[in-house]
């Protein structure tokens, strides 16, 4: 169950209150996004360039750490100009 992996102090329906506003969503979408697709690119780059070695999960950590910042605004700035660009594409 859901409330499970809180802390006992926490009912069931405090669980399901602790939720981000809708006005966040678009903030919230970019955030999630970029973050996967910078962990999925970096690590795709790394292995292809450098193979898996010993000290692959820290240099990958450290290049989502340097990217994301970059990706993060881009999808934010981005995002809503493809969405209309793909509603006026689309019937």
């Amino acid at each position: 169950m859901l409330s499970d992996n809180f802390p006992k102090c926490y009912s069931h329906s405090q669980v399901i209150k602790m939720r981000i506003p809708s006005r966040y969503a678009p903030l919230l979408f970019s955030a999630l996004l970029s973050a996967i697709m910078v962990a999925i690119v970096s690590a795709f780059v790394l292995v292809i360039s450098q193979g898996l070695h010993a000290g692959f999960a820290a240099q990958w950590l450290r290049s989502c750490l340097t990217t994301w910042p970059v990706a993060f605004p881009t999808v934010a700035v981005v995002a809503p100009l493809v969405r209309d660009l793909v509603g006026r594409m689309t019937v």
